[in-house]
């Protein structure tokens, strides 16, 4: 797992919709112009959010997208293996090439890094991400503060 833009992305467009959820849906137009992300990046990432079923796209004039669950349900974790299988999934611990100091001492010292960074990302949710925003004094877009909508 790395941290690249389309991951920081796609982590702040699912954050945005559960922090700015009203009674319609968040539009893509909308969250890239809050949150300062390219819509062509923007667009791709939400389509495999849906596909993974974190949002859920609505159609129509006024369509966008919602949480497709609540936010407490939803981990920062899943988001980054969503974007990890978007990028190709290739992992650089698993490449045979390198030298032996490499795989014996540098490769499990990383690997120990991902396992604990994936770790503390699974034990945080968007829902510890509101929070987060709500006592950093961020102003919400929403009158309502909606979790998710079926």
């Amino acid at each position: 797992m790395r941290l690249t833009k389309k991951l920081m992305f796609a982590i702040e467009a699912v954050l945005d919709i559960a922090y700015h959820a009203s009674d319609l849906p968040v539009q893509s137009k909308e969250i890239a112009d809050r949150q300062g992300i390219p819509r062509r990046y923007l667009e791709q990432v939400l389509q495999q959010l849906v596909h993974a079923e974190i949002l859920r796209g609505v159609r129509g004039p006024r369509g966008g997208y919602r949480l497709a669950k609540e936010r407490r349900r939803i981990t920062v974790a899943e988001i980054a293996t969503v974007v990890h299988d978007m990028e190709g999934g290739r992992d650089p611990l698993t490449d045979p090439a390198g030298s032996e100091l490499g795989h014996t001492v540098l490769r499990p010292i990383w690997q120990e890094i991902e396992e604990y960074a994936m770790e503390r990302l699974s034990k945080t949710t968007i829902e510890d991400l509101c929070i987060s925003a709500q006592r950093a004094g961020i102003e919400s877009h929403s009158q309502n503060q909606f979790d998710f909508m079926i």
